[in-house]
């Protein structure tokens, strides 16, 4: 016996059998608009438009000059940095044992989270496994940071020049952001005293950048003391987007902000992506320092926004004990050490080359970077009279040299822009030589 069919309407029956239009039928095209949501029209990167504008002309290629991007902050992007082999080879054994396909827990798998708190406890940050929450790369992890604190009418201070995620993400809420200023001729160290008359009623938390990315600063301890400060004073809690924490260059110390801040609330962003060169596989975290437990109505709030998305890829949180967390003298451990000796040696004497090359280029001044894989150039106009804007310095080098750099406004920073020195030497020495042959020759237009 088959399955009973469900009547239909008399109407429909008619319509049916008689072949007569049916109500479903699609209407005039003109007339049928689906509206984006209101969080669709807030949620809008500031850089598309600065970008689509220099990238959307059709360009010919340049005889003799391939295109040499260093925009992406994507250090596998030329291929000449790899991700650690332990890293590589525990993906392919996890993937042949076939017991991390399914889902896990949405704040992150157990083992993972204990890697996470073991890797960076510090004597005066302890973390436990149920202080870190696993997320969808560290972008994830501050989507989920923002999107727990604020609500409409509220803001975050951030700073500039800064990563512009931190305004989209805030801006999509409905919150804004208020900028406080890193200063180029202290190193990019923060006004504090401008900082802290931008707090007001609705300010809801404190966002510090270190390493900073574009400006590849790393604040010194005392400079940090000066945040914690001014968030006690005001009961903020601080988001510390650390990403590039490990990523300081040699001479320069790197202070987890949570281990200076025995009395203020620290959230801590990080991830795999830039340290282990693996920004694809899209596993971070966020790391809970309350010492004052202020943050467990917050600490149960960040728990529920895991579950729209139901976690972080568990193929990826399989390799984290094993990765952030070798045994001691392990060949595991040895062989995670060189690898991350390759990476940093070679950013560090990219950086150097970097700086030391640009800083001769008449128009440009380069402000000496300390980590990460960036530096911010100023371009004099004075001295490049015909280029107006760093949008136009950015889009007349793509034109006429094919290098790719990001103008300083994408960062809030006019009249600079930013290079990855992350690939390799020969892309880095051919890129500057026409960064040179370009600033002369608008340099002499000019004369």
């Amino acid at each position: 016996m088959g399955v009973p069919l469900l009547p239909t309407s008399p109407a429909k029956r008619n319509k049916t059998e008689t072949g007569a239009a049916s109500t479903c039928a699609i209407g005039d095209a003109k007339t049928w608009h689906v509206a984006m949501s209101v969080k669709a029209q807030r949620t809008a990167n500031p850089i598309r438009a600065i970008m689509e504008k220099i990238t959307s002309q059709k360009r010919e290629p340049i005889e003799g000059k391939p295109m040499i991007p260093l925009s992406l902050g994507d250090p596998t992007a030329f291929g000449n940095l790899q991700a650690p082999e332990v890293l590589s080879e525990t993906m392919v054994s996890l993937v042949r044992g076939a017991k991390h396909n399914g889902y896990g827990n949405s704040a992150g798998a157990e083992d993972a989270r204990a890697a996470v708190a073991k890797r960076f406890s510090t004597p005066h940050c302890i973390y436990k496994a149920s202080d870190i929450i696993v997320a969808s790369g560290c972008s994830g992890a501050l989507e989920i940071a923002i999107n727990g604190i604020v609500d409409e009418g509220d803001n975050l201070l951030v700073p500039k020049p800064g990563f512009p995620l931190y305004q989209v993400l805030a801006e999509s809420q409905g919150a804004s952001v208020k900028e406080y200023d890193l200063l180029p001729s202290q190193g990019w160290q923060a006004d504090l005293a401008q900082l802290e008359s931008l707090v007001d009623a609705r300010t809801k938390a404190l966002i510090v950048n270190n390493p900073s990315n574009p400006c590849g600063s790393v604040f010194p301890k005392e400079h940090l003391l000066g945040f914690i400060d001014i968030a006690a004073r005001h009961k903020l809690p601080i988001i510390a987007d650390e990403i590039y924490g490990e990523m300081a260059f040699e001479g320069v110390a790197f202070h987890p902000l949570a281990e200076l801040a025995p009395h203020v609330p620290v959230i801590t962003v990080g991830g795999l992506a830039k340290q282990f060169l693996v920004p694809g596989w899209r596993v971070g975290w966020l790391m809970l320092h309350d010492p004052v437990h202020a943050l467990d109505d917050l600490r149960e709030g960040f728990n529920r926004l895991t579950q729209l998305i139901v976690g972080a890829s568990t193929l990826v949180q399989g390799a984290v004990p094993r990765v952030l967390c070798p045994e001691a003298g392990s060949a595991d451990a040895a062989s995670l050490a060189a690898s991350d000796q390759h990476y940093m040696t070679t950013l560090q004497d990219n950086a150097r080359f970097t700086y030391e090359r640009l800083k001769g280029v008449v128009g440009l001044t380069p402000v000496e970077p300390q980590g990460a894989m960036y530096v911010m150039v100023h371009y004099d106009p004075a001295v490049l009279p015909g280029i107006r804007t760093d949008a136009e310095f950015v889009e007349r080098l793509l034109a006429e040299e094919a290098v790719f750099v990001l103008p300083g406004a994408c960062f809030g920073a006019p009249h600079f822009f930013r290079i990855v020195f992350s690939g390799p030497r020969e892309k880095l020495a051919d890129a500057f030589d026409r960064m040179e042959a370009f600033c002369m020759r608008h340099r002499e237009e000019g004369v």
